[in-house]
């Protein structure tokens, strides 16, 4: 059952004035539940009960907080339809979108509990004393990783399971060692207090400090920009807009004590044809592509929104191919009546600009909220010397650019602003004849795909999710499978150290059992 109040640790609690309610965007109403916009003292009390948290919890085993993060994994499943239908009506989107979202939230949090299992994460290294060495003897110097702190993690928009409350911030996060404040999506409150409820049942049944984890409710920018101002927050997660990004980025940095903010933000995610896949795969890849362009509205970070091609007749085949298939897909409804307004007034930014031919538009009646797709096609010399082309515009909506040659091609390449995926359509052969082009697309992106489609992000170790900025606040890290996990932490040195007082995972006899780097050789061998 939704109360509407926010849990502080294992408190709820509903001390402020100010109350909003989630929206049904198929329905094109509010939903029956009110929520309490959380108060300053709810959030000096979240915050307190972190950092207390943190004092225990960062020097848990590993094997304790796997159990922890499982157990949030069960929760979240038992609570079933409920979750499901609560789901569906404050996002819009289909049933079967729910379950998937769910299925990969709970395979996130398992994942990072074999991480924590496995143990080498942390990334020990010692260097063993010599003391005899000339001309000067050489310490014992030994490194591991080490939680930050109390973190603030940011609900995403559009995806209310995996990217929000116990999403892939907060998994890695609290793998990490670092207690959770989750700042939840206005437009997914009520999904979001059942999963922190999951989360809380969690931490009781596994013996996890009261404050590990608070969900805090806001319907506005306040109670985020007080979390990343509070000196006793250490980091921050965000999924979302540019703009929403880079203001907490300059929020935490003209802190005293500035913290990172690691932002995902906005994408257009190029798309680069090469001759073969126009020559004998254009009808295919314009189908693929048009499935790819609408999924989930386009509502994805990784959505195609710019295709890049050298201009002539398959070029031409393929756009028209392009815009009739997409013309053929069903409009899906977006996830707030704020989000359709803001896709049709980018699309009609974008559409207004000079050069500019509009080669797909949907104009058959549809639901309320619902995006109508759209192909814009421009020439690249309009596309190099007009920046508002490269805008993202968030839902079914791309923009093909005709190249006069590789070499416009490259130097758009070039000019773009950083991206979190680039994929190259071709053969191996394009690929081997075209590495100036290959070379500018990867120093764009946090991935480069060969011959599919950007929707779709697989959770792994080799994953990454992010990419220069704007794409995100720090290109060396991902906000997406197990690598996550070295946003929350930070690396010590204990040099000349007593043995038994070292962490496990740096004692000479290696009781963790994990890989090390000793004298620049891994190793899980014990010291003598």
């Amino acid at each position: 059952m939704i109360s509407g109040t926010n849990a502080i640790g294992n408190k709820s609690s509903k001390q402020g004035n100010k109350t909003f309610k989630t929206f049904d965007p198929k329905k094109n109403v509010e939903t029956e539940w009110t929520f309490y916009e959380a108060s300053s003292n709810e959030i000096d009390e979240a915050v307190a009960l972190a950092e207390s948290a943190f004092k225990v919890y960062k020097d848990f085993a590993g094997t304790k907080k796997a159990e922890f993060l499982e157990a949030i994994a069960i929760e979240i499943e038992a609570l079933g339809e409920e979750l499901i239908e609560t789901y569906c009506k404050e996002s819009g989107l289909p049933e079967g979108r729910a379950r998937g979202e769910r299925g990969r939230t709970m395979g996130q949090l398992r994942a990072f509990a074999n991480l924590l299992r496995e143990g080498s994460w942390v990334e020990a290294v010692i260097e063993k004393a010599q003391p005899n060495r000339e001309p000067m003897p050489k310490s014992d110097i030994r490194k591991m990783l080490f939680a930050l702190g109390p973190v603030t993690v940011f609900g995403a928009s559009n995806f209310p399971l995996a990217f929000s409350t116990a999403g892939g911030d907060t998994a890695s996060a609290l793998a990490a060692g670092c207690p959770v404040i989750v700042k939840s999506h206005p437009m997914h409150a009520g999904t979001g207090e059942l999963v922190s409820n999951a989360i809380l049942k969690a931490a009781a049944k596994t013996g996890m400090p009261n404050g590990v984890f608070s969900n805090l409710n806001s319907s506005g920018i306040e109670v985020g920009q007080q979390l990343v101002r509070h000196p006793k927050v250490k980091a921050v997660g965000f999924t979302g807009s540019i703009k929403g990004g880079t203001a907490l980025y300059k929020l935490a940095n003209e802190r005293k004590e500035p913290i990172p903010v690691f932002a995902e933000m906005g994408s257009i995610n190029p798309v680069v044809i090469l001759p073969s896949a126009l020559e004998n795969e254009g009808d295919a890849w314009a189908s693929k592509y048009a499935s790819s362009i609408t999924l989930g509205a386009g509502q994805f970070c990784t959505n195609p929104g710019l295709v890049l091609a050298v201009k002539g007749e398959k070029l031409d085949s393929f756009i028209k191919s392009l815009s009739e298939e997409i013309l053929k897909l069903e409009p899906a409804c977006m996830l707030h009546p704020n989000i359709y307004g803001k896709y049709n007034e980018g699309k009609e930014e974008l559409s207004a600009q000079s050069g500019v031919i509009i080669t797909a538009d949907y104009t058959k009646n549809t639901g309320v909220n619902t995006a109508k797709p759209s192909i814009l096609k421009v020439s690249g010399e309009n596309f190099l010397t007009n920046t508002t082309l490269h805008n993202e515009v968030f839902g079914p909506f791309s923009v093909v650019v005709e190249c006069e040659n590789t070499v416009e091609m490259e130097n758009i390449l070039n000019h773009l602003e950083g991206q979190l995926t680039g994929t190259i359509l071709g053969s191996e052969e394009n690929l081997e004849n075209n590495a100036e082009i290959v070379d500018a697309l990867q120093s764009k992106v946090g991935r480069i795909l060969f011959n599919g489609v950007p929707t779709g992000v697989e959770v792994n170790s080799s994953m990454v999710h992010g990419g220069p900025f704007p794409a995100s606040t720090d290109p060396r890290f991902t906000s997406v499978g197990t690598s996550a996990i070295k946003r929350w932490v930070r690396p010590v040195s204990f040099q000349d150290w007593p043995n038994k007082l070292l962490p496990l995972a740096l004692q000479n006899e290696n009781p963790l059992n994990i890989t090390r780097l000793v004298e620049n050789e891994y190793t899980k061998t014990k010291l003598l």
